[in-house]
């Protein structure tokens, strides 16, 4: 099953919270931080939305950084997937 977002949605993969610190201790999963940083699988095409006309200037394979509770977690194929608005994007990572 694939996942195809509607006007300005974005369907994103979080990437794994990190699993020790810099120092090289081990997280356990309370003290993990929850990621930001995330891989655009799915684009929707934009549009109309609420009366304004919305470009999509987020491209399939850019990696971003999401507001930190943004988005509806869906699970597709045992796989999770985050689908956010453009505007909850805050910026691309390179």
């Amino acid at each position: 099953m694939t996942i195809k977002p509607l006007l300005d949605r974005v369907v994103v993969k979080m990437e794994e919270a990190e699993e020790t610190t810099k120092g090289g201790i081990i997280l356990t999963n309370s003290a993990k931080e929850k990621p930001q940083i995330a891989d655009v699988v799915e684009v929707g095409p934009g549009g109309v939305v609420d009366g304004v006309e919305v470009d999509m200037y987020i491209e399939v394979g850019d990696r971003v950084l999401l507001n930190k509770y943004a988005g509806t977690e869906v699970k597709v194929d045992d796989t999770d997937y985050i689908i956010v608005r453009q505007s909850d994007i805050l910026a691309i990572v390179e």
